[in-house]
């Protein structure tokens, strides 16, 4: 490796980290919204996807490229992307926003952490993509893990646990929806997402009107909810994009697997949330386990 490539490598790798350090003070911007701001769950996560999603079609519409790209798109296509859209930004987030408010940040995260122990089980007979023995170590960790954690002190609450495993069930769903979508390589990440988000945003805005009414909306909230939908997401997913140019898969999982501790920490620091001993023998059994459940034979990047 030449010393310019090992500096873009390096970059690379610090990009990655940095993405997923927003990610993961996502998860505590997301409880101040909910908690001091008084915002309700989808109504939150609608708005702040629907604007994420107006970024991503303001770089869609100066791009002629992508343009092109989304306009000849047939009904088949149009129908595999509105299905992602309600499955992995409806269901998906408006559950996590649903368990964030309801138990502890660092739960609500081990819980949809499991995300690549059902992929990996489920991939054998949708996507013909068999889990290797490393695989199935790793769920066996993640298993082991979340007994310890919540043996622990933390604990959680029935709603929560009830959107989690909803939500966790969505992510992994969508994970393989969006995997067997993007294989196929005709169509670019960014319009992918530009579509998916916009049509699942806007159905979570519509969820929130419906269920939890007109939300009041406080100036320090719009602070959030904009920061969350520009930086935290467009920005970020724009990011960690790049990194993957210079990034194996192994190497993207470990960065991307660092966030279930990263959001221990913070929810630690910010949110009053101080783990036990198990808790954190928990986590770590866990994060352990995800990295191993992530890599596959053919070194996919794992969708996020």
């Amino acid at each position: 490796m030449s010393e310019a490539t090992s500096r873009e490598h390096t970059g690379a790798i610090l990009i990655a980290l940095f993405v997923t350090v927003l990610w993961a003070s996502s998860w505590v911007l997301i409880r101040w919204g909910l908690d001091d701001e008084g915002l309700t769950p989808l109504n939150f996560a609608g708005i702040r996807y629907l604007l994420a999603s107006l970024v991503l079609i303001v770089l869609v519409v100066g791009s002629p490229r992508l343009r092109g790209e989304i306009r000849t798109l047939g009904r088949s296509r149009w129908r595999q992307l509105a299905l992602l859209g309600l499955v992995f930004v409806a269901a998906a987030q408006g559950a996590q926003f649903v368990a964030i408010d309801s138990q502890p940040a660092a739960t609500s995260s081990l819980i949809l952490s499991m995300t690549p122990l059902l992929v990996a089980g489920t991939s054998t007979i949708t996507l013909a993509e068999r889990p290797t023995t490393r695989q199935w170590a790793g769920a066996g960790l993640i298993v082991l893990g979340a007994l310890s954690y919540f043996s622990g002190q933390l604990g959680f609450t029935v709603i929560g646990l009830v959107a989690s495993i909803v939500g966790l069930v969505a992510s992994s769903v969508g994970a393989l929806m969006g995997r067997s979508i993007n294989r196929g390589r005709d169509l670019s990440p960014i319009a992918v997402t530009t579509v998916s988000m916009t049509i699942g945003a806007s159905v979570l805005v519509v969820a929130g009107l419906a269920l939890e009414g007109l939300p009041s909306i406080s100036g320090r909230a719009w602070l959030i909810i904009i920061w969350l939908a520009v930086v935290n997401t467009a920005f970020a997913f724009s990011l960690w994009n790049r990194s993957l140019q210079m990034l194996s898969a192994t190497e993207s999982a470990a960065i991307n697997n660092t966030m279930l501790i990263q959001i221990g920490l913070l929810a630690w620091l910010f949110l009053d949330e101080t783990p036990g001993i198990l808790d954190i023998i928990g986590m770590a059994a866990v994060s352990i386990g995800v990295y191993l459940a992530q890599r596959t034979r053919a070194g996919l990047r794992a969708d996020r």
